[in-house]
């Protein structure tokens, strides 16, 4: 199985690659999305790519967040871990189906944050469910919970987003990797740990991405999301979506602040620090072109 000359890739999958807008969280609607992406894996590995995915999880998380809405059982970094094998093991089966029984596996991974980030003094990351005024503030008192008004109404936990430093797996997955095996590694950004011990925290799981395919000297970092592209001035009347772009434009763009820190922003943060640490090409693109994205047909391509 060990591949002699195989290109290394990151593929970083969105949210949308298992729910997308509106469907129920279950595991049909989760299996039906994920052979999109299981596809354009084994393609990729067929033209001779060694693959490691990661992938967001904040639907599952708060979904698992809402069913301990008022005593919660586990904390963050135990809900982290616990989607991290939902979703790896959905992702694995789809991709065998593809490939072969035993050709992929799932790490669950940890990543470590520096204790004293300032993220820690800001928490601004939205989890969870919406709670009413009075039910947040007797929850922040109880557990000791930050919450924020909610653009869409209410008030929801916000929790730390501290900045990746290492990934502690990644001897294992680049073991598996170099082995032949399609690696699932740092769903949701991974489990955020200081001094050894789980956070309650949420890494950005593009910047993570990121660091992982900076560690394991990946030639690509392939973002798929539910956009076709980076734009410039978006949903504006001279809006332009990006084709190839060179790091130093987008870094740019970014100072210029195209590319809002709730969305598009942290994938092309990512896209730039891969470039910039030494990887050959990003790319950033709709899920559906993924394989076009892929071979840098459609989206926008990140070079040097």
């Amino acid at each position: 199985m060990y591949l002699d000359k195989g290109v290394k890739a990151v593929v970083a999958l969105g949210g949308n690659a298992f729910n997308k807008p509106g469907e129920p969280i279950n595991q049909d609607t989760h299996l039906k999305n994920v052979d999109t992406a299981a596809r354009i894996i084994s393609r990729m590995v067929d033209e001779g790519y060694r693959v490691v995915v990661t992938h967001g999880n904040g639907p599952q998380v708060g979904f698992l967040a809402e069913l301990q809405r008022d005593k919660p059982a586990f904390m963050l970094d135990a809900l982290n871990a616990a989607t991290q094998g939902l979703l790896g093991y959905l992702l694995v089966s789809a991709i065998d189906r593809y490939l072969g029984t035993g050709r992929s596996v799932a790490v669950v991974t940890r990543v470590e944050v520096d204790c004293g980030d300032p993220a820690f003094k800001n928490p601004t990351k939205y989890i969870g469910p919406l709670y009413h005024e009075r039910e947040a503030e007797e929850l922040s008192k109880r557990y000791g919970w930050h919450f924020r008004q909610d653009p869409r109404g209410g008030w929801r936990r916000v929790v730390p987003s501290p900045t990746p430093r290492r990934i502690i797996e990644l001897e294992a997955v680049r073991r598996l990797s170099d082995a032949g095996y399609v690696v699932v590694a740092a769903g949701g950004g991974g489990v955020p740990t200081c001094n050894g011990q789980g956070v309650e925290g949420v890494v950005d799981k593009d910047l993570a991405a990121a660091l992982l395919a900076t560690e394991l000297g990946a030639d690509l970092l392939l973002i798929l999301t539910d956009v076709d592209g980076v734009y410039i001035n978006y949903r504006k009347p001279n809006q332009r979506r990006l084709g190839i772009v060179h790091v130093d434009e987008l870094e740019r763009y970014y100072a210029e602040g195209h590319f809002p820190p709730g969305s598009m922003g942290p994938k092309v943060l990512a896209a730039i620090e891969f470039i910039k640490r030494g990887g050959r090409r990003a790319a950033i693109g709709a899920l559906e072109e993924g394989y076009e994205v892929f071979r840098g047909l459609r989206g926008t391509q990140v070079v040097l």
